[in-house]
């Protein structure tokens, strides 16, 4: 079964089991969520998790110069996966517990197509990469050093990620060994983006390096499909971020797709995906869990777990913080033993 069938079916899956969680008839719930002819879709919009706010403009940009939706989300996270001053996306992100920055990523377009790769070394533009894969392979994921093969067989350059900044903090973390999985205002990670063209299309990346001091190996939500990203370009898209194996629990972003999908609002989706964590995890005070949406009227919305996060978002020319709403009213910043 090709790539999109399988997407496209399970959309179908989802469906129908949402709607029948509503009391929702099948014809009933496509009605209550198409946007009728000639109402504004509210393109081009772009917005990002945390405040990556000229990465985020540079989307937006692109997209109000007529760029697609896929082309402006890449070129968005594009500038986090170069910056060397944030410590969890691309070129100086945090290493694993060995030294070796290995990043993540994952993109999905407006026909439902998917590709992700994941424990890459040596390659900075791994959202790209994802890109490469879902348009150059007849796979959805490719992982470690086949990915960077392939990476280089397309043209990719090779080079060192670890900065210097990130090899002195390591060193100091070598002294203690000590994670922290605690994800929040000072310590940004994933950059996941949903953008929507003029045309009303919508298209989504999400890269990051992952956990800091993270075991060798370990893969968190960004390049999951339907964990840290998800998209259905006839409903909206869905993005995640902060302590990724709580997001791969919930399928978090997929899930919010299908509330929205049954009419809930972008926000409240990612309300109830985060109380989703709330009710089955343990410890919620030592992690950060946090989503933004947007649908295909170009409502969008985010929720947090804890306080500190925000969503950088592009609208009518104008790039803005706003600030999440969040679940936990007096956190408390404990350390994980």
């Amino acid at each position: 079964m090709k790539r999109r069938k399988f997407i496209r079916s399970t959309g179908q899956i989802g469906l129908g089991l949402a709607a029948a969680g509503c009391g929702l008839s099948s014809q009933e719930e496509q009605k209550r969520n198409q946007v009728p002819a000639g109402t504004s879709h509210g393109g081009p919009v772009a917005i990002s998790t945390w405040m990556f706010e000229e990465a985020n403009l540079a989307a937006g940009k692109a997209l109000a110069n007529g760029k697609s939706a896929l082309d402006a989300a890449i070129e968005g996270v594009s500038i986090e996966e170069a910056n060397v001053k944030n410590k969890t996306v691309g070129k100086g992100g945090a290493p694993d517990r060995e030294g070796q920055v290995t990043l993540d990523a994952s993109v999905m377009s407006p026909d439902g197509n998917a590709g992700s790769v994941a424990c890459v070394k040596n390659i900075k533009h791994v959202a790209a990469l994802a890109r490469k894969v879902m348009e150059g392979t007849p796979h959805v994921m490719l992982v470690g050093s086949g990915a960077e093969e392939f990476a280089f067989q397309n043209g990719f350059p090779k080079e060192d990620l670890l900065s210097e900044k990130s090899e002195k903090d390591y060193r100091k973390w070598l002294k203690e060994k000590k994670y922290k999985p605690i994800i929040n205002v000072e310590n940004h990670d994933t950059i996941g983006m949903l953008t929507m063209d003029k045309e009303g299309n919508i298209a989504g990346a999400c890269t990051t390096s992952g956990l800091a001091y993270k075991m060798a190996g370990r893969v968190g939500d960004s390049p999951i499909i339907g964990g840290g990203l998800f998209i259905d370009n006839e409903v909206g898209g869905a993005a995640g971020t902060g302590l990724g194996e709580e997001i791969i629990k919930q399928v978090g972003s997929f899930l919010i797709v299908e509330l929205m999908r049954n009419g809930i609002s972008p926000g409240e989706a990612c309300k109830e995906a985060v109380m989703r964590t709330v009710k089955k995890a343990k410890n919620i005070d030592q992690f950060q869990v946090a989503y933004i949406a947007i649908n295909k009227a170009g409502e969008t919305g985010s929720y947090s777990l804890r306080e500190g996060f925000a969503r950088t978002e592009y609208r009518d020319g104008e790039n803005k913080l706003i600030n999440s709403e969040f679940h936990l009213k007096k956190p408390e910043e404990l350390e994980v033993k």
